[in-house]
């Protein structure tokens, strides 16, 4: 018989939420935040970028790991008493092929690791309710199936026309309000709302610049928003 007192692993806990979300796919799940301990932290730091930019307070993900027990600890309970506070996100912006820009936020290595920490999360819910065809912004899809999944649907149904149509800056004109609001249907933890609700209220620094936009959210980042934006859709 196997060792019963043995904590369950991240994968197994991850597997137990989208086993209850398959099962019950109207159920709202409110007891979510309180799984997020610190070997969930420590999986969080394991996949998250190490070779991107800094955020506005200039730690490297190197300088992080120096220390990185000890900043998890610290993280953990921060979090667990309500006390951790997301930082402003550092803007740059990148140029696009018709000549005007991109907005991109940078937010800090260690909120990096919490965003990652609530996709997991969350992505273990919403994961189960898209279709096989979607394949935005999800762990172990890409660009390259959707093509590729297109190019088979054209050929074996004889299209010949596609349409391609975007939001123009929808990103940049989301409403916070009615984000939350669909969150809530499926995912309505107090603890992982008042972390969403931290990010849209963070702030953007620019330069030496620093806004509070009344909607809109950074683009950049780990992609929590961007998960849920897929199910307004």
């Amino acid at each position: 018989m196997g060792d019963t007192s043995r904590p369950p692993t991240i994968s197994t806990i991850l597997q137990r939420i989208a086993q209850q979300a398959i099962q019950y796919p109207a159920m709202v799940f409110t007891t979510l935040a309180h799984l997020m301990d610190v070997d969930f932290l420590r999986e969080a730091y394991r996949r998250t970028r190490k070779d991107a930019a800094p955020g506005s307070d200039g730690v490297t993900a190197a300088a992080y790991a120096e220390h990185l027990e000890a900043n998890l600890t610290d993280l953990y309970e921060r979090l667990r008493t309500g006390r951790y506070t997301a930082p402003p996100v550092k803007r740059t912006w990148l140029d696009k092929e018709d000549g005007s820009q991109r907005p991109i936020g940078m937010p800090a290595f260690e909120d990096k690791i919490v965003q990652r920490a609530v996709t997991m999360r969350l992505g273990a819910v919403y994961e189960q309710d898209f279709h096989d065809c979607s394949h935005g912004f999800r762990e172990g899809h890409s660009p390259h199936q959707a093509l590729q999944e297109l190019r088979e649907q054209c050929m074996e149904l004889n299209i010949g026309w596609i349409v391609d149509a975007d939001v123009s800056g929808f990103f940049d004109s989301l409403d916070h309000g009615l984000l939350q609001d669909v969150i809530r249907k499926r995912v309505n933890d107090g603890g992982i709302l008042r972390l969403i609700g931290k990010w849209l209220h963070a702030g953007v620094l620019e330069g030496d610049n620093l806004t509070y936009p009344e909607k809109g959210t950074p683009q950049g980042g780990v992609r929590i928003l961007p998960t849920m934006l897929q199910k307004m859709s």
